[in-house]
């Protein structure tokens, strides 16, 4: 699925968080803030490249470890890799911008910056190196790592 860097995010109307120690509990909610793609690629469609800080890659890993999004049934291969072997992916992550924005990234963007020399927009770099890992890793259920779920969000605690 392909998505042009900084265009408005249609895809799902909710955003959906599942407890990844679990894989089972979940919350959703209609969000009140813009979500904005980045790093939707696909194979013939241009996208930016060049180097990109080691340190936003190991970021963006961790924040990867701790934040599950919009998980789906079915997978998505890279269609950027040689077909046998290409990684897949089933979610999203969600970076929050500036007041109201949020970033939203297909859980494969960390393969296209190592493997395919992607470089995200300056801003989503920014907002990754921004986010306070210490205190999201800190995060248990049914507390989500992410600043803007809003109380009135639907759980599934059973």
């Amino acid at each position: 699925m392909f998505y042009e860097d900084l265009s408005e995010y249609d895809y799902q109307g909710e955003d959906a968080f599942t407890d990844r120690a679990s894989g089972f509990y979940a919350l959703w909610y209609r969000p009140a803030y813009t979500r904005l793609n980045i790093g939707w690629l696909e194979a013939g469609k241009p996208y930016s490249t060049g180097a990109v800080p080691m340190m936003f890659v190991e970021k963006l890993k961790a924040v990867q470890e701790v934040q599950w999004v919009n998980v789906c049934l079915g997978v998505h291969e890279c269609d950027l890799c040689p077909e046998e072997g290409a990684p897949e992916g089933n979610g999203e992550v969600r970076i929050p911008g500036g007041p109201g924005l949020a970033y939203a990234a297909p859980f494969l963007i960390t393969h296209y910056v190592t493997a395919h020399g992607y470089r995200p927009p300056q801003a989503f770099m920014d907002a990754v190196l921004a986010v306070d890992l210490d205190a999201w890793a800190a995060t248990r259920w049914p507390e989500v790592p992410f600043p803007w779920v809003p109380d009135d969000a639907e759980r599934m605690l059973e």
